[in-house]
């Protein structure tokens, strides 16, 4: 049974089709084979009761349908198929009310003609103007009623149970019918909401939540200026002769614990990651979320960063690193339309990509802006000058230790 159902869902199947139309060729299937079934059974009980005339049509009725499918599979003409079911649907039942003598004596069969509005409703045909041909046949149905031959051939007893017979079946297939639609519907939307989920948490992974939120809202350049911010660079030490030395695998590896590491310290102490470039990480504190403790908090970030990579190797590698930070007004957002990202604009942003490059190595080098923020929760050593492109001389410190040790974040 398994492998028949199989069979039956494959038929008319081809390679181009998307989900929807597969879905809508297999009910149609499934249905003219169901009701070719029950028209079997319905012309053998209508010859057993010695309507030879009313046995015909539902007779004729599954000999065309089979004949259909069979066509459909070889030729797969889906609109083709689906309109000659459709019609057989609604123009059959409707002859057989006519040849048992109308609506009463024929046990409302005409009911049957409701599959075929139904089905083009589930089908994806035009199933409001296939809901008016049900009703004109019912109508017409209707109006032949009292010029047709009433007397009843077949017992009170039998008419009732073809009665309830005809009612209940073309509920029971319909019922299926929408059941197993709803069913696929269900399973496509969980597929849909799993999908989603996947494509928030991804377009989390590349923006921060609210950015991202506001540009599903509202798909436009966004663009914020925050007062007071901090910004920090840090890059590898001899990191390029140190690649020259290793396989592009191992290069990746190395790089992917470092800045996992980078992220996760990020993430503990809520800081924004903003990106990496090349062997450079780039992360900031107050946006886009403002906070007091911006300075702070960022420069704690550094120290642990640090710290961790004086203790612990890589790859069996001991790493340093050039730390900068600086903090001051700065502007933040998304621009364009494609391969989004959250960045930093101003010269914010530039002077703390300089202290980064103008740093020493297992540093954390700060601008007197950060300095003047931290000082008294932070030692600090005075480092001179150093002579920023566009900037001249600026003074600089290094950062050593916080005085009052906040808990390692891990």
């Amino acid at each position: 049974m398994r492998q028949a159902n199989q069979r039956i869902a494959r038929i008319g199947i081809a390679d181009t089709d998307d989900e929807q139309v597969i879905l809508q060729k297999q009910l149609l299937v499934f249905s003219s084979v169901m009701v070719s079934v029950a028209a079997v059974i319905w012309g053998l009980l209508y010859i057993a009761l010695g309507e030879p005339l009313a046995a015909s049509i539902p007779l004729s009725y599954s000999v065309l349908s089979t004949a259909s499918i069979t066509l459909f599979s070889r030729h797969k003409r889906y609109r083709l198929f689906r309109s000659s079911q459709l019609s057989l649907m609604l123009i059959l039942p409707f002859l057989l009310s006519v040849a048992l003598g109308g609506i009463v004596n024929s046990s409302a069969v005409v009911l049957w003609s409701l599959m075929c509005p139904l089905g083009a409703l589930v089908f994806g045909g035009r199933a409001r103007r296939w809901f008016v041909a049900f009703a004109v046949v019912v109508l017409a149905a209707g109006v032949l009623e009292p010029a047709l031959n009433n007397e009843r051939t077949l017992s009170s007893g039998v008419v009732i149970t073809f009665f309830v017979a005809n009612i209940v079946t073309v509920s029971t297939i319909a019922f299926v019918l929408l059941e197993y639609f709803t069913s696929q519907r269900e399973t496509a939307f969980n597929l849909l909401g799993s999908e989603q989920e996947k494509s928030e948490a991804l377009l989390l992974n590349i923006l921060p939540k609210q950015i991202a939120e506001a540009l599903k809202v509202s798909p436009t350049t966004i663009a914020d200026h925050y007062d007071g911010a901090s910004v920090l660079f840090a890059d590898v030490v001899e990191f390029t002769p140190m690649s020259a030395e290793m396989t592009p695998t191992e290069l990746v590896e190395l790089l992917n614990e470092v800045f996992t590491y980078f992220d996760d310290v990020a993430d503990r102490f809520g800081i924004e990651k903003i990106k990496t470039i090349g062997d450079a990480y780039m992360a900031a504190a107050g946006v886009p979320s403002p906070r007091p403790d911006h300075a702070h908090v960022l420069t704690r970030m550094a120290l642990q960063v640090r710290d961790h990579f004086a203790k612990n190797d890589v790859h069996g590698r001991r790493l340093a690193f050039r730390i900068g930070i600086n903090s001051g007004p700065l502007v933040a957002g998304v621009i364009g339309i494609s391969k989004f990202s959250y960045d930093l604009w101003g010269d914010t942003v530039n002077t703390a990509s300089r202290m980064e490059s103008h740093g020493s190595q297992g540093a954390v080098q700060i601008t007197r802006a950060t300095y003047e923020l931290i000082k008294d929760e932070f030692e600090c050593t005075p480092r001179g000058t150093v002579t920023v492109k566009g900037k001249g001389d600026m003074e600089v410190w290094h950062v050593m230790r916080e005085r009052v040790p906040a808990p390692t974040v891990v």
